[in-house]
């Protein structure tokens, strides 16, 4: 039986539409092992969701898959629809501690840790941990397997607060982050993170990727997420008003999930190692007040009253980056992608996805 019948349709349609246009392209994963850290999460559940469809429809000998998480912050639900396959190993485990698979793994991705500033500002130290020990142990795991190609998945905070000639931001921009904030301890062991990525490539060969994610957003995420699109659309299915703790002109351009798994597929299959890739779209730059008046539209009638209020917390806004947008030249020119769902139709989407009483992360 095919897994995907139990997944909220929308999502369904994004995961088969990454899987069709990438067959080829993920072709190499058929008959081997992957490890995918925190694959509850928003992005990997995508991954997850990506291979079983291929192993359901198109190979002969599947992918064999193996996910560890500590639930921490991810939705155990998300996934429930792949347990029990043969196909899948689930591990509970904290990847901050040591720990090792006992068959061969020729494929990683390490998209686990704490990226909410909700979650990450209530655990800093785990946050840290597994950022910075997590992300070596799983260096040393592929090291020690010699594995094929692993990508680890980064953030744009590692940028801080760029001034305004660095925006679009390239990846060669150095950022500009405060080491001492209330974002800190996401954003330096971010950092930090990809600091050891360099080394274990430049040392030990490991086949690493590094990619730096910018504001995705969709179906998946958790709605007390604590970021800007859950928030809001959280509000739209309440039909409550949207509440801004801010004065809404900081801005930010958002990429629809489907678009960054795909970009994600293509550079982890690539031979483009110790290299590192924005990920995100530039289609729009929009400041969040006006983020919020266009979901206010797509949730549809009657309007959303859109009320700014000042945040009980005092450190709210701090470090809190006042513009975020991709250069997004490297990804184009190395494996010509573009993103392809715009935001309207992404944030439609996204609502539609949470209307369906299946939807797990509500």
């Amino acid at each position: 039986m095919n897994a995907l019948l139990t997944l909220n349709s929308v999502v369904q349609d994004d995961v088969q539409a990454v899987a069709e246009e990438l067959r080829g392209t993920l072709a190499p994963l058929a008959g081997s092992t992957i490890l995918i850290t925190g694959g509850s999460g928003f992005l990997c559940s995508y991954f997850l969701e990506t291979i079983a469809w291929l192993n359901d429809t198109a190979w002969h000998s599947p992918c064999r898959v193996i996910t560890a998480d500590n639930l921490r912050s991810g939705v155990a639900e998300r996934i429930a629809h792949l347990a029990g396959r043969p196909d899948f190993r689930f591990i509970t485990h904290d990847v901050s501690q040591p720990f090792s698979i006992d068959e061969p793994v020729e494929w990683i991705i390490h998209g686990a840790g704490i990226a909410s500033p909700t979650f990450y500002r209530k655990y800093p130290l785990e946050t840290i941990d597994v950022n910075v020990m997590g992300t070596r142990h799983i260096l040393e795991l592929a090291k020690r397997q010699n594995a094929r190609s692993v990508l680890y998945l980064s953030s744009s905070e590692i940028y801080g607060d760029p001034d305004q000639r660095n925006i679009p931001t390239a990846e060669d921009y150095r950022g500009y982050v405060s080491c001492t904030g209330p974002r800190a301890c996401y954003d330096e062991s971010k950092r930090m993170a990809e600091t050891l990525c360099g080394v274990y490539r430049n040392l030990h060969n490991v086949r690493v990727k590094v990619v730096r994610p910018f504001n995705v957003y969709g179906p998946g995420q958790r709605l007390d997420d604590g970021r800007v699109v859950p928030d809001l659309i959280s509000a739209a299915l309440q039909r409550r008003p949207i509440i801004l703790h801010s004065d809404g002109r900081a801005t930010r351009s958002f990429c629809y999930i489907r678009d960054a798994i795909r970009a994600m597929c293509l550079i982890v299959m690539s031979d483009a190692d110790g290299e590192t890739f924005n990920v995100g779209s530039d289609e729009k730059e929009i400041s969040v007040a006006e983020l919020a008046y266009e979901v206010s539209r797509v949730a549809g009638p009657p309007t959303l009253q859109v009320i700014h209020r000042n945040s009980d917390d005092p450190q709210y806004l701090t470090d809190n980056p006042q513009r975020r947008c991709p250069d997004l030249t490297k990804l184009r020119e190395r494996f010509s992608w573009n993103p392809t769902v715009n935001l309207t139709e992404g944030l439609r989407r996204t609502l539609d996805s949470y209307r369906e009483p299946q939807c797990a992360s509500r």
